[in-house]
């Protein structure tokens, strides 16, 4: 298998993908540069999280129109899967590969801390190592992670089972209480229509590894590579 991981002017999070992947692989990823207009050829593509040109304008905005981006939507048409992750999530949102917008938190303050999540959709690529129903731990570090789209477009989400995570308390009850940002039904990942490309805000890189106090964000990347091996 192999992946690429796009990098942006503000990705912080880019080398950490860089290792999960690498641990689960047995190989490293290729580390691509925003304005690279080519991609190597590739299995999958990751989106890290940061803030990309500073978050100016919206979140994900400039990054979006990239040159890297051109052809990160064209591989996404054709079905090589494709992963955001919370900056990642708003980037591939703002180049139209998922439907909705991520907005302020309703807190209006950066979160940073460990969430628990209820897994909807346990289907390869992205999820293949979770089960429906699973609650795990993954942090999010954001302010914009409040995920808003139009009552048809959650209509269509919704009914195409479409909802790959949830934020849930550590039973896994979906409540308003476990909802850190305000995000419409406590959504806190979603997959395109073909189920190849998935956007999530929380960051499964950051418990990836025993040594950062625990593996839930482990089994995403191992079934990456067993599904796409």
């Amino acid at each position: 298998m192999k992946a690429a991981v796009i990098v942006f002017p503000g990705s912080n999070c880019d080398r950490d993908v860089q290792t999960s992947l690498a641990a689960s692989m047995g190989a490293a990823p290729d580390m691509v540069w925003h304005g690279d207009a080519e991609l190597p050829k590739t299995d999958l593509i990751v989106v890290p999280g940061g803030f990309s040109y500073g978050d100016y304008l919206r979140c994900g905005a400039m990054a979006a129109h990239s040159p890297v981006m051109r052809e990160v939507v064209k591989r996404a048409k054709a079905g090589t899967p494709v992963l955001g992750i919370c900056n990642g999530f708003q980037v591939i949102t703002e180049a139209g590969l998922l439907p909705g917008v991520l907005m302020r938190n309703v807190s209006l303050k950066f979160i940073c801390k460990d969430v628990h999540l209820k897994v909807e959709r346990a289907a390869a690529p992205f999820t293949a190592k979770y089960k429906i129903g699973q609650t795990v731990r993954i942090p999010i570090a954001h302010a914009e992670g409040n995920y808003f789209a139009d009552a048809e477009t959650m209509k269509r989400l919704e009914g195409d089972g479409r909802v790959a995570f949830r934020y849930a308390d550590e039973r896994g009850n979906v409540t308003p209480e476990a909802n850190p940002n305000g995000a419409l039904n406590n959504i806190a990942g979603i997959v395109s229509e073909n189920g190849r490309v998935l956007g999530m805000m929380p960051h499964p890189e950051r418990l990836a590894d025993p040594l950062l106090g625990g593996t839930d964000g482990k089994a995403m990347f191992d079934g990456l590579v067993e599904a796409l091996s």
